[in-house]
């Protein structure tokens, strides 16, 4: 299939920007992106390319090996071609990576797990066991000679403990407590601070003065033997104790797994507590294919092994796109600009929305809806846009402006900003609870009857600014859910299971749920009969909605003035997004036709919606108030005033069997 012009403008600019931050990353150690972020942009670059096979490029970062030599280095030919790994983020993936080497190997293999240390990879040389060179990874052909600094790591052998001629690969790195302490010594001076602990120790490793490397806490583990004169070790974890057995630090955390459930939980628990008990940067889990006669069968791609993968950890920065922006109302009055996100994960949670804080937010930062941002999660709880990459601005991206009213607050909806201050606030009180009553109401069984919704829920969500609006429940996840007081995984998993059984709802009780003024159950149920799709309902005049019999001029202005606001017109485009709006079913005629009927009370076995639901599918009206025009009475248990009224007039009055058979059934 052909790329459509604005994947390819997309592709373009995202091949054009991944170089420079590769640029920046990899050759200069002065990103401007984080690791998560530039992740994230690479793989939208090959989910396109995978997608458009047509806008692969033999140069785009997915098809080569990053890096290159500075000039103020010497130039090192690798007498072995250096790669990289591919990554995977989630458990799909890498169960696809094991189906694709079972597809191979005919069987289940064995694997080698081994920690990703985030530093920079070397590659020494060694004739007769004695260090000659060592070498920077560059772009996997040609590297730099950085021998006068790897010197200066008292870990890394000069001579190893046999006389042999081997090439070995490994990653030198910045311990963690030394980067902090780096840091802190360069704030003192006035020195610009190094980003994260990788770029620091390529910054050290990658200098002409052997003293500024050997100043710093530098550390060392060699994972790989590129080429040896000794026999070769048949399998990943003799290779590891092959190398240790030369001299070489290897890490002691790798380990041997039959199974992916093994790799899972080896995965989990250093992306847990266990990464704070080592004094080094890790940012994932290699997973390598334990067999090297398999390996050599599985072979490599134009720039990484197919024998072995990287199991990322959730990055803590990420990038997506803004969608819309709306508001959310808090317990004072107080309005907040909410970004809706298209879902992406960030630091092991699905998020899908982030709060924009205030207009002047919104302006310094010039987010506009459209923009691709970088997302992260301040403290690992509260998802916040970071920055806006403009170099990926569509010419469709919009402004958004503070508005003067919204259907959030009461009376006229007026919106007015607090005097010395960047927050807005509604000029009437009280704007939480009335739009918490209406999300309640939205929820209820009368409307979307959406179980585990209900008043405590509600206002919860409204409080941790998860919800605001009707079309915000059903951007929620279980991950956001989770993270809320009172929240277990079987009360998260029900009410999304909940919402997701609410998004197909038939036409009448969406209208229901919406709170329009003087829109209750039957009214909902003639516009819906009248107008089988909410886009007819929604261009229906003010004296045709008057015209149908039941409604009249006070309802019909009402319902014409709610689907003329353009705020509740933009509701309804969001709402469409999550929702499948199923036509009422209107019999043609019944046993109830042109009868109205008025239910009371409670009944044996019937619910009230279930009572009105039979009455309309006979062909009947449901009235909420009793008066000469009604047919008859249905009166359950503690039936109340409406059935002294029905007794006072003189209508029928009848129970729940005499009802049903009125019905035929």
């Amino acid at each position: 299939m052909a790329a459509s012009k604005k994947a390819q403008e997309r592709a373009r600019q995202l091949r054009e920007l991944l170089a420079y931050h590769a640029h920046r990353y990899y050759t200069l150690d002065s990103p401007e992106l984080s690791d998560g972020a530039y992740d994230a942009l690479v793989r939208e670059l090959r989910v396109l390319e995978e997608q458009y096979p047509d806008l692969v490029e033999r140069d785009s970062v997915t098809q080569r090996v990053v890096g290159e030599a500075l000039p103020e280095l010497v130039k090192v030919p690798h007498q072995v071609p250096q790669w990289s790994f591919n990554d995977a983020f989630t458990e799909t993936e890498v169960r696809a990576f094991d189906e694709r080497v079972r597809k191979v190997s005919g069987g289940q293999p064995t694997y080698d797990l081994e920690l990703k240390i985030d530093g920079l990879k070397i590659v020494l040389t060694y004739e007769k066991g004695v260090l000659v060179s060592a070498a920077t990874r560059g772009d996997g052909v040609v590297g730099e000679e950085v021998t006068h600094n790897v010197r200066t790591i008292a870990e890394i052998p000069q001579q190893l403990a046999r006389p042999v001629d081997l090439i070995a690969e490994g990653e030198v790195y910045l311990t963690r407590s030394g980067f902090m302490k780096l840091n802190e010594e360069r704030a003192k001076a006035g020195e610009p601070l190094f980003a994260n602990p990788r770029n620091a120790a390529a910054g050290s490793i990658r200098q002409l003065d052997p003293s500024i490397a050997a100043a710093r806490p530098l550390g060392a583990f060699i994972y790989d033997v590129a080429q040896t004169s000794e026999t070769f070790p048949q399998i990943q974890s003799e290779e590891l104790m092959y190398l240790a057995e030369l001299g070489f630090p290897v890490n002691p955390e790798h380990r041997h797994a039959d199974s992916l459930h093994e790799i899972f939980d080896y995965w989990e628990r250093w992306r847990g507590s266990a990464r704070e008990t080592v004094d080094y940067q890790i940012d994932g889990v290699v997973i390598k294919v334990e067999s090297h006669a398999l390996q050599e069968v599985l072979g490599y791609t134009g720039k990484a092994p197919r024998f072995a993968i990287a199991y990322k950890f959730p990055p803590e920065q990420v990038q997506t796109i803004v969608e819309d922006i709306t508001l959310q109302v808090g317990r004072t009055g107080k309005l907040t600009p909410v970004a809706h996100l298209k879902p992406v994960a960030v630091a092991g949670t699905t998020v899908a929305r982030a709060t924009l804080h205030n207009e002047d937010f919104i302006k310094e930062k010039d987010i506009r809806m459209g923009d691709t941002v970088i997302l992260q999660k301040a403290g690992d709880i509260i998802p916040e846009i970071v920055s806006v990459i403009t170099a990926l601005r569509p010419k469709s991206a919009k402004r958004w402006h503070f508005p003067t009213h919204s259907p959030l607050c009461g009376g006229d909806g007026s919106v007015e900003r607090v005097p010395g201050e960047a927050a807005h606030r509604c000029v009437v009180a009280g704007s939480f609870d009335q739009q918490a009553r209406k999300l309640i109401h939205f929820a209820s069984k009368h409307a979307l009857d959406i179980e585990g919704c209900g008043r405590e829920t509600v206002r919860l969500l409204m409080t941790h600014e998860l919800v605001s609006d009707f079309d915000d429940l059903f951007t929620l996840t279980k991950d956001e859910l989770l993270e809320l007081d009172g929240f277990e995984e079987l009360k998260a998993s029900n009410l999304v299971a909940a919402l997701k059984a609410a998004q197909t709802v038939p036409l009448n009780r969406l209208l229901i749920g919406l709170s329009i003024p003087h829109v209750g159950a039957e009214t909902a149920f003639l516009l819906a009969a009248e107008f089988h799709t909410l886009t007819e309902l929604a261009r229906a005049s003010e004296d045709a909605l008057s015209r149908i019999e039941g409604i009249g001029p006070i309802i019909g202005q009402s319902v014409a003035v709610w689907f003329k606001d353009s705020e509740n017109r933009a509701l309804l485009m969001r709402l469409k997004k999550h929702l499948t709006v199923t036509p009422v079913a209107v019999p043609k005629r019944g046993p109830l036709t042109g009868q109205t009927v008025v239910i009371t009370g409670t009944l044996p076995t019937l619910s009230r919606e279930e009572a009105e639901s039979r009455v309309r599918q006979a062909g009947g009206k449901v009235a909420a108030s009793v008066s000469k025009k009604t047919a008859f009475v249905v009166a359950g248990e503690a039936a109340g005033s409406k059935l002294a009224k029905a007794e006072a007039l003189g209508v029928s009055v009848v129970d729940e069997a005499d009802f049903l058979k009125k019905l035929g059934a």
